[in-house]
């Protein structure tokens, strides 16, 4: 009946047809020329420029001015991160976070996997310099930040697997180190984050910050999210044993049984 309602209302075609150019651009996670995405959407490449030059005007695609290529835009990003809002897993870490913020007295966030990798989506600042090197929409390194060593450690998705690939091939190139060298730096600290159940990084992302994040899982048992902390190096105490470290371990494990994680075999 639901689909049977659906179908019988009238709606704009135009608007149909504009978004399967928005599907095309989502779905291949990179900048694209015209040509490509009228191809991805059988579209004819003249009609698809029309549609193009509305979406750019709105915000909901940019184009770069040297390569000619297109992206999802500011605005885009903007409806996703309101779509991402929405969630469960945003929704219910507020209280959980705000209280972690007071008791550590740093500043705190949750970040979930997004289009382009593990997203910031909620932050709790505790003032200092860690306002400038978190906000909201960031996206953050796999290899060399807290957040990213928690989805590359406990994360289960092929394109996390892909993105972490090519972002070790341009570390390598950038430092002008081994592929492998890096690869076994990574490996190494994944594992001691998953014998942990907590990621840490120590200055690696941005000098003179250290950082925890911990996984948070769904009832199926799935990471949906990642809550991180971040402070200045000297005042934010990395140990394994830390109260800090401690305090993160406990904060997702509250917000992992909020969304039903462990619910079964507690009963």
């Amino acid at each position: 009946m639901t689909t049977k309602v659906a179908n019988d209302r009238q709606g704009i075609q135009s608007i149909e047809v504009g978004f399967r150019l928005l599907s095309v651009l989502a779905a291949t996670n990179r900048p694209m020329m015209l040509r490509d995405i009228a191809k991805g959407a059988s579209m004819p490449a003249a009609k698809a420029h029309r549609y193009m030059v509305s979406f750019l005007r709105v915000g909901i695609v940019e184009q770069d001015s040297s390569s000619g290529r297109y992206d999802l835009g500011a605005y885009a990003l903007e409806l996703g991160l309101s779509g991402l809002g929405r969630l469960d897993p945003v929704r219910l870490a507020g209280p959980i976070l705000e209280a972690l913020c007071e008791e550590i007295q740093e500043t705190v966030a949750l970040a979930v996997w997004g289009t382009h990798g593990a997203t910031i989506v909620r932050i709790v600042d505790a003032g200092g310099p860690i306002t400038v090197t978190l906000r909201h929409g960031t996206v953050l390194s796999l290899s060399k930040s807290a957040t990213g060593r928690a989805f590359s450690a406990f994360y289960r998705s092929p394109f996390l697997k892909k993105a972490l690939e090519e972002e070790l091939q341009r570390d390598a190139v950038a430092s002008k180190t081994a592929i492998t060298t890096l690869r076994r730096q990574l490996e190494k600290n994944l594992t001691e984050a998953r014998a942990r159940g907590l990621a840490r990084a120590t200055g690696n992302l941005t000098p003179g910050i250290n950082g925890f994040s911990a996984p948070v899982y769904d009832h199926t048992g799935a990471m949906v999210a990642a809550i991180t902390s971040l402070g200045t190096v000297g005042e934010f105490d990395v140990e394994w044993d830390s109260p800090t470290a401690k305090a993160m371990l406990s904060a997702a494990q509250r917000l992992s049984q909020r969304l039903g994680h462990g619910s079964v075999a507690s009963e």
